[in-house]
């Protein structure tokens, strides 16, 4: 009978403890969505003052976005559409925070940073007036909205349905099962912020296959000739990267090399299948054979 208590009281304090690291997973990663929000935030003023102060034109955003890609390769949260994305999001807001937040300090603009950056771009997107943003982020905060239901929400104007203004922000903590919470803790935003997702993995394991090329091209075999690592296609105003770029000699095609640290997902095929395309319509040269994959 003893055992019986012992094993239910187990059970209990187990359950409890399970509840208790979620909720410090999910206090942690809002700290570190909070921080990066922070940053978009900074980035969007001092973009907009440069632009006002100086002689700079929309063209230095597409400088500072390489510049930026180039000293912190494995961040994708600096890339010229969302350098554009962080100066709406000052943009936006900024007439608000002077207005309410001097040192962007109270609730409403702290509130803005529980909500991941994607749920911030599909409302500069979609909403236009900054009463209506702000019941949006109350509700994505309240309700633990995910991007979808947000978008759902929007395209049916909840706003006008419910027809009420913003009195309150309620700080509230996204239940550890919650859609809101799901979407924090797999940001890809977040995890470049912090250099620590599985990608960054995958970017350990290409420095370290490049610091020692040669011994790793003979691995590969004859006629491999190494052409860079996180090799740039723009195509049009995006930015794509391959994670390693060889050229056959022999064979007389280029060859893509793409590095997982999980198991194989249907979806890596439509990547790899766009790489080759645009391979095949930017770089390979008419007497190059198509490009393939490794």
């Amino acid at each position: 009978m003893t055992e019986v208590v012992k094993l239910s009281e187990y059970r209990n304090w187990l359950r409890d403890l399970k509840q208790q690291i979620k909720t410090g997973q999910i206090k942690a990663a809002l700290s570190v969505n909070s921080q990066m929000i922070m940053l978009y935030w900074d980035l969007g003023r001092q973009i907009v003052e440069k632009q006002e102060k100086t002689k700079w034109g929309s063209g230095f955003i597409e400088q500072l976005s390489k510049d930026l890609k180039k000293e912190f390769p494995e961040m994708a949260g600096f890339s010229k559409d969302n350098l554009i994305h962080m100066r709406k999001f000052y943009r936006f807001y900024s007439s608000f925070a002077e207005q309410v937040v001097p040192q962007i300090a109270k609730q409403p603009v702290l509130q803005m940073t529980l909500v991941p950056w994607g749920h911030h771009v599909l409302l500069l997107k979609k909403v236009k007036d900054i009463k209506q943003a702000l019941f949006y982020i109350n509700k994505i905060i309240e309700n633990s909205w995910s991007r979808a239901v947000l978008e759902y929400q929007i395209e049916t104007n909840l706003y006008a349905r419910q027809g009420k203004a913003i009195t309150n922000f309620n700080h509230t903590l996204p239940e550890p099962q919650s859609d809101l919470a799901n979407e924090i803790m797999k940001d890809p935003y977040n995890f470049d912020f912090l250099c620590l997702s599985e990608k960054a993995k995958e970017t350990d394991i290409e420095k370290a296959l490049v610091q020692h090329i040669s011994q790793f091209l003979p691995e590969l075999g004859i006629g491999f000739a190494y052409m860079g690592r996180q090799f740039l296609l723009k195509i049009g105003d995006s930015d794509y990267r391959i994670e390693l770029l060889f050229y056959h000699t022999r064979l007389k095609c280029y060859m893509i090399i793409e590095l997982k640290t999980k198991e194989f997902e249907p979806e890596f095929v439509g990547k790899l299948n766009f790489y080759i395309t645009a391979i095949n319509e930017l770089v390979k040269d008419i007497h190059d054979n198509p490009t393939i994959r490794m």
